[in-house]
């Protein structure tokens, strides 16, 4: 096993490597075949051509112009149009070379305030059009599709994730560029990155560094005009190229009809909300008369926030219900009704619990831990287990807040 694992690192520091030179290989290329590339070279050359002219005409009478450094300071201090004065050419020949490097000076501060308007501008342009690759970002969420809605979600996210900004957000989809500066119009959403293109494309959210993202929410796209069957379709093939780029992202599907939930399932997608389902489970209540939407939409009011998932002390962990019950009502007088248990990224708590079933000698009780990590299930809500129950890791507590 240990010289396995030696040659896995060594492969492992061999591509690194390879990846290191091969962008180092890429960036000379670019500047290599750039433009800018001979018209610096000419620069260069025209100031070193007139610093050592300078030189031959100041050296033997101007005391200023002993050394070669003394004419590089000058030139540039000249060519910058800044000219302290501290350095003066005495001869004719200098001085005729002192109006050839402000002339130059002129052109090459010309020629360098343009280079960077131009690249403020393309870069701008690309911005706005959505075609700038979001490379610089990590830990960030990426929302593929689009909702007419899409402000008064966007602004929900926020409030719902305190630690997250408008700059942490990329959108990926095909609507117009104009939409989108129309959101960013909003103060609170200003920062919104953009990238356009079909999410279902594997480069396209490359371009939304996908894979450093923390969490990608996959929306059923609005904007598309198809039937419900061909958005959902769309939405698996979405979800199932992101998990294939890299299975710890924490994945967040939004379907129209349940019955492509077992696909996601399939590919331990985290969290899967058939929107269809439960608007109509919500009406068949409102038809009862049970006042149960009231509820629903009561807990799940983004000012009131009375509904919560959130993180307890870990001393908890092998506690029972009751104990953590009583100590959320003694320090947020909020009530327990329950636990979520598997929380986080469901690949993760399989990979883990698979390497504990692992452990035990006993081949009967391996299958059965087994079987246990197959049917492993993320964000498992147990509502009031009963106060013995074990609170087990990776779990969240559900509260009502007061």
């Amino acid at each position: 096993m240990r010289p396995r694992k030696e040659k896995q690192i060594k492969k492992q520091r061999r591509d690194a490597s390879k990846g290191h030179f091969g962008k180092l290989a890429r960036a000379w290329q670019r500047l290599a075949t750039s433009r800018t590339w001979p018209v610096v070279l000419a620069i260069v050359a025209i100031f070193s051509l007139t610093s050592v002219a300078l030189l031959l005409f100041e050296h033997d009478i101007n005391k200023s112009f002993r050394h070669l450094g003394d004419v590089f300071w000058w030139t540039i201090v000249t060519a910058s149009t800044v000219g302290y004065g501290d350095k003066v050419p005495e001869t004719a020949g200098g001085r005729v070379i002192a109006v050839l490097v402000i002339v130059l000076g002129v052109v090459v501060a010309s020629i360098v305030t343009g280079k960077i308007a131009s690249w403020l501008v393309t870069w701008k342009i690309k911005e706005g059009s959505g075609l700038i690759t979001q490379e610089k970002l990590k830990n960030h969420l990426v929302i593929c599709g689009w909702k007419n809605e899409m402000p008064g979600l966007l602004l929900d996210i926020l409030k719902a994730n305190p630690g997250l900004t408008s700059e942490n957000i990329v959108l990926v989809s095909t609507i117009k560029p104009a939409i989108v500066e129309s959101l960013r119009s909003m103060p609170e959403l200003q920062n919104v990155g953009f990238v356009r293109g079909d999410y279902v494309d594997e480069a396209v959210l490359h371009r939304a560094n996908v894979k450093r993202a923390a969490k990608v929410l996959v929306l059923a796209d609005s904007s598309i005009n198809g039937s419900s069957q061909e958005i959902d379709s769309r939405t698996v093939m979405t979800a199932i190229t992101i998990k294939s780029i890299s299975k710890d992202i924490y994945t967040c599907v939004e379907l129209v009809d349940s019955k492509f939930e077992r696909y996601l399932e399939g590919i331990h997608c985290d969290e899967i909300f058939p929107a269809r389902h439960h608007n109509r489970i919500l009406l068949a209540n409102a038809s009862a008369a049970s006042g149960v939407t009231h509820v629903i939409r009561d807990m799940l009011d983004m000012e009131e926030n009375r509904l919560a998932c959130k993180e307890f002390p870990a001393k908890f962990v092998g506690d029972t219900f009751a104990s953590l019950s009583r100590h959320f009502m003694e320090s947020e007088n909020s009530i327990l009704i329950g636990v979520l248990e598997n929380t986080g990224n469901i690949y993760k708590r399989k990979r883990e619990a698979l390497r504990m079933a692992q452990r035990t000698p006993d081949i009967s009780r391996l299958v059965a831990n087994l079987q246990e990590v197959k049917k492993l299930s993320g964000n498992q809500p147990v509502f009031n287990p009963g106060p013995d129950y074990k609170i087990k890791p990776y779990s969240r507590v559900i509260l009502i807040r007061q």
